[in-house]
C-alpha cells in the first residue's frame, strides 16, 4: 500500500512510519514542522516528507491516509480527506490492525516512566537474544533508533521474535478517536507503571484517566499478565472495577521490591527471595521502580531475573532523561524531560541523592498543555523544593510563574525572555554546581546556549 501520513515528525508517528516502511509499504508524509533528527531519520528510510498541508498531496494517491493526533477538524488536507470520503485511520489503530495482531505485546502504561521502562525492556529481550520489534516515544541510547520491527532471535535465527515493546500512551488517538492509545494495542503483557492526574487539556479528572486505565484491563486476556505499582490507590481502584488477568505487584510490601541500595545500585528482591544485586549508573528512587516492573516483565515472557539484572548492568538509559549536556568550567548541565511536579520532584531527588551538597540549579519550562492550563501550579513549588537555586521560564503560560514561585523566597526567579534567564543563570553558577534544565519540548536550544555562555 501506499500510505500517506498527516503529522509525521512525532516520535510516535515518525516512528509508525520507519515501521510501515520496514513492513513493504510505499510511505510518504507531512507535518507543519520536518526538520531534523527526524526528518533526516525518515529521508534515510526513503520516506518522503512534505511541509505542511497543502492539497497537492492528494495528487500522490494514496491508498490510505494514517492521522496523528495533532491533526485538528479545519486542518485544510483533512478537511479535502473528509469531503472526498478518502480511507483514512489513526496511527494506533493502523499499528494495532496490521504490525500487532500476531505479536505478544508487552506494552508499558503510566503517567511516568513509560520511556525509560519501555527501554529497559526492549534491551533486557534484546540482551536476551529475543531481537523485540518496539516502538518508544524516546531514543534508546543502546538502539540509537526509537522504532524498529522484530527480528530474528539467537534461539532460532530462521524465524522472526513473536514479542513487541509498545510505550502505551494515555493520550487520546485522534480526533476522530477521544480513546486512549494504548486500547488498541491489546497487549498479553502490560505494566501499568503509576497513574496520577495529567492531561488536563483532554481529562477533567483523575476518574477519567482512571476509566481510560481500565479500558486497558479489559484488553488483557486471561492469560496475561499485568505487572503493577502495589503503592498505586489510582490503581488498585483500576483494578477494583474488573481484573480478568494475573497481577505480579511490584514496589509495595509484596512482590517485587528494592533491598538494600548502594551507591552504585540496589537489590532486587521477589518476595524475600534475592534474586541479585543490579550496579548501574542511573539514579533515583523512580528508576529502581522502572527496573523492577521491567525485571517482572520480561520474567512473563521467559527471561529470568538474572538476565534481566545483568542486561540492566549494561543499560544506557534514553536521552532527555539527565543526560549530561556537557561541562564547563567544573559545572555540569544535564537535560531531562521531567514537566510533571511528580517528576520534577523525582529527578531533583535523583540528582540530589547523586551530588550531595553541590548545589543544584534547577532550570524548568512548564511546557506541557497540563501546565499551561495551571492544574499543577499550585504542586509546582514542593517538587522544586530540593534545588538551590530554580530559574523559571515563564512565557506563553495562562499564569504567573513568579506568583506561583512567590513562596520560595530568593531562591526563584521567573523570566519570559529566554537570553535574560540563561544571562541569570551564568551569573549564579559555579564551579562545582550542576544545572538541571527540565522541559518536553527544546527550550529554545537553552542547553548549547547556556553551555556556550559559561
Amino acid at each position: 500500500m501506499h500510505i500517506h501520513i498527516l503529522g509525521i515528525c512525532g516520535t510516535f508517528m515518525g516512528g509508525i512510519a520507519a515501521l510501515a516502511r520496514t513492513a513493504g509499504h510505499k510511505v510518504t508524509g507531512c507535518d507543519a514542522n520536518v526538520y531534523p533528527p527526524m526528518s533526516t531519520q525518515l529521508e534515510a528510510l526513503g520516506i518522503e516528507l512534505i511541509e505542511g498541508w497543502n492539497l497537492d498531496q492528494l495528487a500522490l494517491g494514496a491508498d490510505l491516509y494514517v492521522i496523528g493526533n495533532v491533526v485538528t477538524r479545519g486542518n485544510p488536507l483533512m478537511e479535502e480527506i473528509l469531503n472526498r470520503g478518502l480511507p483514512y485511520t489513526s496511527g494506533p489503530e493502523w499499528l494495532g490492525d496490521n504490525l500487532l495482531r500476531d505479536k505478544w505485546v508487552i506494552a508499558v502504561a503510566g503517567t511516568h516512566g513509560k520511556t525509560s521502562t519501555s527501554s529497559m525492556l526492549a534491551w533486557i529481550l534484546e540482551y536476551a537474544g529475543l531481537a523485540p520489534g518496539f516502538l518508544i516515544g524516546g531514543i534508546p541510547e543502546n538502539f540509537g533508533i526509537s522504532a524498529r520491527a522484530p527480528g530474528a532471535p539467537r534461539q532460532d535465527m530462521a524465524s522472526t521474535s513473536p514479542f513487541f515493546v509498545l510505550e502505551a500512551d494515555e493520550y487520546d488517538t485522534a480526533f476522530f478517536d477521544k480513546r486512549s492509545k494504548f486500547v488498541h494495542y491489546r497487549p498479553r503483557t502490560a505494566v501499568l507503571n503509576n497513574l496520577e492526574f495529567d492531561h488536563a487539556d483532554i481529562f477533567a479528572d483523575l476518574a477519567a484517566i482512571e476509566t481510560q486505565f481500565h479500558h486497558l484491563v479489559r484488553t488483557v486476556p486471561g492469560l496475561g499478565r499485568l505487572i503493577v505499582n502495589g503503592r498505586e490507590d489510582s490503581l488498585k481502584r483500576v483494578l477494583d472495577k474488573g481484573c480478568w488477568s494475573e497481577i505480579e505487584y511490584f514496589g509495595g510490601a509484596s512482590g517485587w521490591r528494592v533491598g538494600k541500595s548502594f551507591s552504585d545500585g540496589f537489590e532486587v528482591l521477589l518476595g524475600d527471595q534475592l534474586q541479585g544485586e543490579l550496579h548501574w549508573a542511573l539514579i533515583g528512587e523512580h528508576n529502581q521502580m522502572n527496573a523492577l516492573a521491567a525485571i517482572a516483565a520480561a520474567r512473563h515472557v521467559g527471561v529470568t531475573p538474572q538476565q534481566s539484572i545483568a542486561a540492566l548492568a549494561e543499560f544506557k538509559n534514553v536521552k532527555r532523561r539527565m543526560e549530561i549536556k556537557g561541562h564547563n568550567k567544573g559545572i555540569t548541565v544535564y537535560d531531562d524531560f521531567a514537566h510533571h511536579p511528580t517528576a520534577i520532584a523525582t529527578t531533583v531527588a535523583g540528582l540530589r541523592k547523586k551530588v550531595g551538597n553541590a548545589r543544584i540549579l534547577a532550570v524548568l519550562e512548564p511546557r506541557s498543555n497540563t501546565m499551561k492550563l495551571g492544574s499543577m501550579k499550585q504542586a509546582l513549588p514542593g517538587s522544586l523544593q530540593g534545588a538551590d537555586l530554580i530559574f523559571c521560564y515563564g512565557a506563553n503560560l495562562g499564569w504567573s510563574s513568579s506568583e506561583a514561585l512567590a513562596c520560595l523566597g530568593e531562591k526563584a526567579q521567573s523570566f519570559d525572555d529566554l537570553t535574560l534567564l540563561i544571562e541569570a543563570v551564568r551569573q549564579a553558577a559555579q564551579a562545582g554546581d550542576h544545572i538541571l534544565i527540565m522541559s518536553n519540548g527544546g527550550f529554545g536550544g537553552i542547553h548549547g546556549k547556556l553551555l556556550a555562555a559559561l
